[in-house]
């Protein structure tokens, strides 16, 4: 490992803090407020060169919004004209430049980018963390609750080791631990019983993605090789997503429809 990449290799180990995301939704919404600290503090040559870039950034940006909004415009455009004589009916016409054009390609964009990560479930019912976690009573007086019991559906690893009981905070039971899914392909309208490789992402919070929690809506990736998938390059597609379709702690098993 190279002597600089110690944070990189206690995140591949370790994973980060439960609270990671909110912290860094937090940072970037301050950053704003930072930003308009230090451009009404800094004075002298400092400040010159700040505004000069911001200056810059916001002519930049205003000039996109106005390619956005532009429709139906038609400028003249002098490339468009060819060289040489010209018919007679012809004379009276001009090269136009249409941004119309322009627009619909960014709408198209957007589009295909919006169909990309579109899933079958694009909504799901919040679930409370009353209903999520139950607390546990520790110690010989029973007064102690800061122990939660996960009542959900969860995936662990396979190198998963419990910490010990003095300071496991949260408590997976095994009876709800899953590692296979019921995976249903919409296109070959079979179903296939995968192996579940880990937790993309839980819409209800990022701590329950850290934790593995599998509810309704949950994208989780799973084992595909079995499948015989392969890329336009010719390689076996190993791992692919699936989003969760039904109550796991309720039904008993996980049914999943992947994501093609």
């Amino acid at each position: 490992m190279p002597q600089n990449e110690y944070i990189e290799e206690s995140i591949r180990r370790n994973g980060r803090q439960l609270d990671h995301e909110e912290r860094k939704r937090k940072r970037q919404a301050r950053e704003a407020h930072k930003a308009s600290h230090v451009a009404q503090t800094l004075h002298g040559h400092k400040a010159k060169l700040l505004h000069q870039r911001r200056y810059a950034e916001k002519v930049a940006m205003k000039k996109t919004i106005k390619a956005h909004e532009e429709r139906d415009v038609k400028a003249k455009d002098a490339s468009a004209l060819p060289e040489g004589a010209l018919p007679t009916y012809l004379l009276d016409r001009e090269g136009q430049n249409d941004a119309k054009a322009l627009s619909s390609a960014v709408k198209q964009k957007r589009k295909e980018k919006a169909g990309k990560f579109a899933v079958p479930l694009p909504k799901v019912r919040g679930i409370a963390e009353d209903e999520m976690f139950k607390v546990i009573k520790t110690g010989k007086s029973k007064r102690k609750g800061w122990k939660r019991m996960v009542t959900k559906a969860t995936f662990v690893g396979e190198d998963f080791t419990r910490k010990p009981p003095k300071l496991e905070r949260f408590i997976r039971p095994s009876a709800l631990r899953v590692k296979k899914a019921n995976v249903t392909h919409p296109e070959l309208k079979a179903t296939f019983q995968l192996p579940i490789i880990g937790v993309k992402k839980n819409p209800q919070s990022p701590m329950y993605t850290q934790l593995g929690v599998i509810t309704k809506g949950t994208i989780i990736e799973v084992n595909v090789s079995e499948l015989g998938l392969v890329t336009t390059g010719g390689k076996v597609v190993w791992g692919k997503f699936a989003q969760i379709t039904n109550n796991p702690e309720l039904d008993g098993c996980v049914n999943a429809s992947l994501l093609v």
